[in-house]
């Protein structure tokens, strides 16, 4: 390709699109050698893609025809869509002939794209994974029986390749480590009872001022005999020769006197602790040295005060809540006994910590690990602390352990491959499925060796999607994949858009929750994400798309018209996480399909293009006029011919997805080509080209679930196993089990390499 003027090098980086329309899949057929296209390429490509600064960073005069199928493949597959797309050669470029250009995407499509599966497909090797804030509050949830979100204080997970499951970006920061061990001793109180002050229940009684002698107190109930703190936050307004004096009262009686010379700007606590018998009794603080002299030289000094915060009892202390909760009645599953010698109760503590350790690290505890963590509880004992309280400490070091905070797999040899063991393809399994630790049935399994075949991990795929705690993937999946979570921070023009609310946008996503859930728990076809002609609806949602007959908020199967709604692009919340505030956005909805239907994600844009938004008052019309003006800029060009004609697909539904026939008082034009050569009139008839293509959209779910449930990005040498998997799925009738079946027993699933490949 001929040297481009000044701005061209933008087009060409723009218009390297994954656009998987112009990518059909072919039967091999008689493929030309390499030494048959090179002088092509040094004809047609060589001026503008050769050196460190070829054009768009695609170097072509370096590449070697014995690595087009493995380390190259992605970069012919750029130079392929290229090519049948019409965006290289430039059209000012001297153009190869119709079989000249059939000759390259011939080698392209047969020497290049099509990996070599001959040798069998590679594991690949997975970054030590942190849990993520989703898989910490389901495992703690799992493993304790609580349920109290403590990740939710933890800082936001990064997201690679799509989803924040993924080991190369989930670190483990200095603030991290910190919330971690702020989480882990909230847990182990919430789980575990104990006598100590931070557990014991409060009361507070309303404070007040005393400006000159008396007191405020409150009656309160008292638990049952035992020991109680008695706390008044206070402080003075100095004046005189002395400080202001406190009396704590019980029952109109003092118990301790007080100097408080605490002041505004510093209050502080006065406490007691007494042992209190159980019942009703006053609790007060008494003013008890009142002062006033108007003639002090100081005017803050001529006038002493006491104020009172608040009044706090706190206990009965050392002794347990009656009833126990049920997390400590399951946690001390055998009691250790109060009345037995220190060996004997560390014996006790040390049996039921062991079954604790080994669920909290997916695996039997190794002897040196639960030793360690007994040691925690013995010092915690010899440093006086009850036996509840020091399992509450040793429980925290459980969850604070690397082995508790990471999904640990042993690496082979440098070089070398190996089969993962029960224990870890159970966590595997388990996080895949359910973004939570193995089960009982599943660890007991792993425990008789019964995890490992093909067999066994699709009988437990199956038990497990079966389960309710299988939502997990709507939330963390579906909601990633489909962008989901993005509709939380959807903010349209209320002016524009007067009927959305909160309760719109609450069933916007509920829907799409609620209808790929249901391909999940039915076992439905995947191909219905493309052309369904159901949803889950509930009257809010229902009214918004113009179905009649539906009544209430409960969310039920509701047929809908082909014509107008079907499938993923049918649904609001697809369609509104694709607009902008005041419009719709033709790129981002072509976007979102290239990338989360076909796995064809096209570049940002150049940095020195403006949004249509920002692109001056000389762009005027409707806009498909507008963004006809916008994209006849050769850096904008490229990116949009591919682009733009899915997101018009779409232009009958408006930002917030209501069905429109006019914008503006213009006729909607919803019709488009697709690089292939494609003609569409609007979403049903886009529905059906892209209805067309499943075997690429297969193989892009195909990649995506690949990718969430390996926890790591996909490399070229993946490209067997999702072929593998695309092609069982639909060999399976597309059931949503049979596409997890065929990933949970691919070697990618099942092994690990070791640091160095093959």
């Amino acid at each position: 390709m001929p040297r481009q003027p000044a701005g061209r090098s933008t087009a060409v980086r723009c218009a390297l699109v994954a656009l998987a329309f112009v990518v059909p899949v072919r039967g091999r057929g008689d493929s030309p050698d390499f030494a048959t296209v090179r002088p092509l390429l040094e004809r047609y490509c060589f001026d503008c893609h050769t050196g460190d600064n070829a054009d768009g960073g695609m170097q072509l005069d370096t590449r070697r025809s014995e690595l087009a199928n493995s380390t190259d493949r992605g970069a012919w597959q750029k130079v392929l869509r290229q090519l049948q797309g019409g965006v290289m050669p430039p059209a000012d470029a001297a153009q190869p002939t119709a079989d000249e250009r059939a000759l390259l995407e011939t080698w392209i499509r047969e020497a290049a794209l099509r990996p070599d599966c001959s040798r069998g497909e590679r594991p690949g090797r997975v970054t030590l994974r942190r849990l993520n804030r989703a898989e910490y509050d389901n495992t703690i949830r799992d493993l304790l029986g609580i349920d109290i979100h403590p990740a939710a204080e933890f800082p936001s997970d990064d997201v690679g390749y799509g989803f924040d499951s993924i080991g190369d970006v989930l670190s483990m920061p200095p603030v991290l480590l910190e919330r971690a061990l702020q989480a882990a001793e909230r847990v182990a109180k919430a789980s575990i009872a104990s006598g100590d002050v931070d557990a014991a229940p409060q009361q507070t009684a309303k404070g007040g001022v005393l400006p000159s002698h008396g007191e405020i107190g409150e009656t309160l109930r008292f638990d049952g005999t035992g020991d109680y703190i008695l706390r008044v936050h206070a402080w003075g307004d100095q004046a005189g020769d002395e400080p202001v004096k406190m009396a704590l009262r019980l029952d109109g009686g003092d118990v301790e006197t007080f100097e408080v010379r605490a002041t505004a700007r510093k209050p502080r606590d006065y406490e007691v602790t007494r042992r209190v018998g159980g019942g009703e009794h006053r609790v007060a603080a008494a003013f008890l040295n009142d002062y006033y002299n108007p003639e002090a030289p100081d005017p803050r000094r001529r006038d002493r005060n006491l104020h009172v915060g608040a009044i706090t009892v706190i206990g009965p202390i050392g002794t347990l809540p009656d009833p126990l909760p049920e997390p400590h009645r399951r946690f001390f599953s055998v009691p250790v006994d109060p009345a037995a010698d220190r060996d004997a109760q560390r014996e006790q503590a040390r049996k039921i910590l062991l079954p604790v350790v080994s669920r909290a690290y997916r695996r039997p505890a190794a002897e040196g690990e639960l030793e360690r963590i007994v040691a925690v509880y013995d010092g915690a004992r010899d440093r006086g602390e009850s036996i509840e309280r020091a399992m509450q400490v040793a429980l925290s070091a459980i969850l604070v352990s690397p082995s508790f905070l990471f999904r640990v797999e042993k690496d082979p040899p440098p070089g070398a491959v190996r089969d993962l063991d029960d224990y870890e393809l159970a966590s595997r399994l388990s996080y895949f499925l359910w973004s939570s630790m193995p089960d009982r049935e599943l660890l007991a399994a792993a425990h008789r060796g019964e995890v490992h075949t093909p067999e066994q991990l699709v009988a437990q795929a199956r038990r497990m999607l079966a389960d309710d705690k299988a939502r997990a993937l709507v939330d963390n999946f579906a909601g990633q994949w489909l962008q989901l979570r993005s509709l939380d921070t959807f903010s349209p023009d209320r002016v524009r858009f007067p009927g959305f609310d909160d309760d719109l946008r609450r069933s916007m996503r509920r829907e799409t929750e609620e209808f790929f859930w249901r391909i999940v728990r039915e076992d439905r076809s995947v191909v219905e994400f493309l052309d369904a002609d159901w949803s889950i609806l509930d009257d809010r949602l229902a009214r918004h798309y113009g179905i009649e007959g539906i009544a209430g908020g409960e969310f039920r199967t509701v047929a809908v018209d082909r014509g107008t709604r079907g499938g993923l692009l049918g649904q609001a919340s697809i369609l509104a996480v694709t607009s902008n505030p005041t419009r719709t956005s033709p790129v981002k909805r072509g976007k979102w399909i290239l990338e989360n239907l076909f796995a064809a994600p096209p570049p940002a844009p150049p940095p020195n293009v403006p949004e249509l938004k920002d692109a001056g008052a000389q762009l005027t019309g409707t806009l498909r006029q507008r963004m006809e003006q916008h994209r006849a800029d050769p850096s904008c060009a490229s990116c949009h011919k591919l682009m733009d004609p899915l997101g018009f697909g779409l232009e009958n539904y408006d930002a917030i997805g209501h069905w429109r026939t006019e914008d503006a008082g213009a006729a909607i034009d919803a019709g488009g080509e697709t690089p292939d050569g494609s003609r569409f009139t609007g979403p049903a008839e886009l529905r059906g080209i892209l209805l067309a293509r499943q075997d690429e959209f297969r193989r892009c779910l195909a990649e995506k679930l690949l990718t969430y449930a390996l926890g790591r990005g996909l490399e070229w040498y993946d490209a067997c196993a999702v072929e593998r998997i695309a092609a069982g799925t639909a060999a399976g009738g597309d059931r949503f089990s049979a596409l997890v079946a065929e990933i949970v027993t691919s070697p990618a699933f099942r092994q690990r390499e070791g640091v160095e490949s093959r």
